[in-house]
């Protein structure tokens, strides 16, 4: 009898470490884990644009002369 109180109290140790059977310490984490992944992929986005910013929009449009700032009547 003595073998199977230390058998459960070595299993509930084991148990109260694990990930999967501690639900406060797994939701916490999963928790943080989802933070860390939505700040990692925002500051990644934003890497991504100051990077590529202007070198697809260098494009001369047309403009007609009446309408710049000092327009040019015929």
């Amino acid at each position: 009898m003595n073998n199977t109180e230390e058998y459960q109290k070595e299993l509930q140790k084991v148990q109260d470490k694990d990930f999967t059977h501690n639900w406060v310490s797994s939701s916490a984490f999963l928790f943080y884990l989802q933070i860390a992944c939505f700040v990692i992929f925002l500051l990644g986005a934003c890497f991504m644009l100051y990077t590529q910013r202007f070198s697809k929009t260098k494009v001369e449009a047309p403009v007609q002369s009446s309408s710049l700032y000092t327009p040019q009547y015929k």
